[in-house]
Formats: C-alpha cells, sequence, structure tokens
C-alpha cells in the first residue's frame, strides 16, 4: 500500500514531538509537514533535541491539502479556531489531540467520533474524524469500562490520580518550574477536574445514565511523565469474578494488560501500554491504572486510532519499549 501522508500542527509542542518520533519509524506512514507559526524555518530537532540525526525536516508555517490525515496538536480551545480557519477538504481525516470535540462532537460539518480504542475500535474504524481523549480520562476509562459494560457501576466512584509535569503542556508556569515541582506534591482542580466532562459523557452512554457519583483528586507529581491511578468503589463482585471480568473484556487488545502484581508508571513510560490490577479489600473493588500521558493518554492513541482508522496493523509504530532504567 502506498504511505499514508500525515500532516501535524502545533508540532512544537510535547505531543507534536511524540507523534513525529513515532511516525518517522512508522511503517506506513510519511511526515507531508509540520506545522507551527512559533518556529517557522527551524528544523525540528532544534526544538525536539530527541530527533537530531533522525530527520531534517524544519517546522512550516503553511498548511497543505495534500495528506490523508491531519493530527491537530493545538492548545484546547485552538482546535475549531483551526477548522474554521483552514477550509479542509473533508478527504483528510482529522485526528484532535485537545479537548474540543471530546463532548461537543462537532465542528461545521464534521462530526468527531470518541477515539477510546478499547471502546469504540468499531466505530473507528468507519470514522473520518477522531476526538482522541485526555489522558487522565483514558487512564481512569481503563479501569472502569469492564465495570459499566456489565453494570457493576452502581456505587460512588473514588479516584486518586498523579500526572507528571508533561502532562501541563510544554508552556513553562510556576507549577512546571523545577524549583516547585522537585521533591514537591499537590492537588488540583479537585472534584471539578476537566476530564471529568468526557469521563462522565462515556460512562452515562454505557450505564445509560445512571452513572453514580465520581470524586477524582488529581494530583501534581515530581516526575515528568506518567498517570497512575488508583480507583476503588463499594462491590458485590468477588476478586476472582472481577479479575476475570477485566481479562475477557482486554482479551482482544494489545495494549491493555491486567496483572497480577501491582503496577509502577516505569514499567509504562514510552510505551502504549496499559497496565490494570485489581484487588479487592472488604466491601471495596479496586482497580490500579498506569499509563504514559504522553503516548497512551496523547500521541500513541492518536496514532493507534490512525492505524484503526486505516485498518493497518494496530500495533504498527507503537512496538516501544519501557525506559524502566
Amino acid at each position: 500500500m502506498s504511505k499514508i501522508r500525515v500532516g501535524i500542527s502545533g508540532a512544537a509542542g510535547y505531543t507534536g514531538g511524540e507523534l513525529i518520533r513515532i511516525l518517522l519509524h512508522h511503517p506506513h506512514c510519511e511526515i507531508a509537514f509540520a506545522h507551527s507559526r512559533s518556529n517557522e524555518g527551524r528544523k525540528v530537532y532544534e526544538v525536539h533535541e530527541d530527533l537530531y540525526g533522525d530527520t531534517d525536516i524544519a517546522f512550516s508555517e503553511t498548511i497543505t491539502h495534500d495528506i490523508d490525515v491531519l493530527f491537530l496538536c493545538n492548545g484546547h480551545g485552538d482546535s475549531k479556531k483551526f477548522l474554521e480557519s483552514y477550509d479542509l477538504p473533508s478527504s483528510i481525516r482529522i485526528i484532535d489531540l485537545s479537548q474540543d470535540h471530546r463532548v461537543h462532537n462537532s465542528s461545521g460539518t464534521r462530526s468527531f467520533t470518541y477515539g477510546l480504542c478499547e471502546m469504540n475500535r468499531h466505530e473507528i474504524q468507519t470514522a473520518t474524524n477522531i476526538a482522541n481523549p485526555g489522558c487522565f480520562a483514558t487512564a481512569i476509562h481503563l479501569a472502569l469500562l469492564p465495570l459499566a459494560v456489565k453494570g457493576h457501576l452502581t456505587s460512588d466512584i473514588h479516584i486518586n490520580a498523579i500526572t507528571g509535569t508533561t502532562g501541563a503542556g510544554q508552556a513553562p508556569s510556576q507549577t512546571t518550574h523545577y524549583s516547585w515541582r522537585n521533591n514537591n506534591h499537590s492537588t488540583y482542580k479537585p472534584f471539578s477536574h476537566q476530564h471529568l466532562d468526557e469521563l462522565k459523557a462515556t460512562l452515562n452512554k454505557l450505564t445509560g445514565n445512571s452513572l453514580p457519583d465520581i470524586h477524582f483528586l488529581p494530583n501534581r507529581g515530581s516526575f515528568a511523565r506518567g498517570i497512575h491511578a488508583a480507583i476503588y468503589l463499594e462491590s458485590e463482585l468477588g476478586l476472582q469474578k472481577a479479575e476475570t471480568l477485566f481479562h475477557e473484556f482486554y482479551k482482544d487488545h494489545p495494549f491493555t494488560h491486567v496483572t497480577t502484581a501491582m503496577p509502577h508508571v516505569k514499567q509504562v513510560v514510552n510505551t502504549n501500554k496499559c497496565y490494570l490490577k485489581v484487588e479487592k479489600h472488604q466491601g471495596k473493588l479496586m482497580v490500579t491504572s498506569v499509563i504514559d500521558n504522553l503516548l497512551k493518554g496523547a500521541s500513541g492513541q492518536a496514532v493507534q486510532n490512525l492505524n484503526i482508522m486505516f485498518g493497518i496493523d494496530e500495533t504498527a509504530g507503537l512496538k516501544l519499549k519501557a525506559s524502566v532504567f
């Protein structure tokens, strides 16, 4: 088959850099352009220094139409503006990594499919526009999907999750400054994080709008990348039945793995994997979920969506090894 021609808008940010890194070695893709107004003319490796020696692509200020798919790595709120500003042919498929189309899933004449591969694989196969899920939402969804599908979300859901500094994007801020973040830990946006909206929207569809309350405490960690989420709820499910439920649900999904050992972030950093562990503590069912926020939580999942959309091996370009040490 001919190569899939790819454009990337907002290519100078963390997710754009990860997309470039993956797609340079993807067997079925070629990068047509890496768009960045603020870096026009600069070599990609001058911003993404890990790509020195891998590519001589320069950032472009222009968007061309000779592509098959466009990744939008723009800031939240900017993807809708981008699509309004550029008259893109309907033949160009869109994968939006911002939050703009995850809940309000239309923009002009384009409608967006929520790109959670483990839930919407069949819809993604025929979709032309994808709203890539958020990083926290991905980690939490994967911990809850098997329970939601089988009607086991019947009590309040409690979530304590921590993310690395890259979750805040590349633009510097007080809370990503090394002196503030190093040897530090903080909670932010308690019970009000923006990913709750897409989480509730998806789970409500699966539970018939009978979703119990979700209590979400997001935390900032003193590390660069990764998400560790601990989710628990009251449940009558026994441990063996719960483990069987999770194994059966994910048996045909190549990146989500149920483990008996307590997972940790270093196992998944630099991969598109999610590791899940199910436990029972008296009447409470607990699920631990770990992902790389920039890969399974962003760029890796976006490429997984591309693979499914174009009918190629779902794991193409994503057979990455964790950087444990």
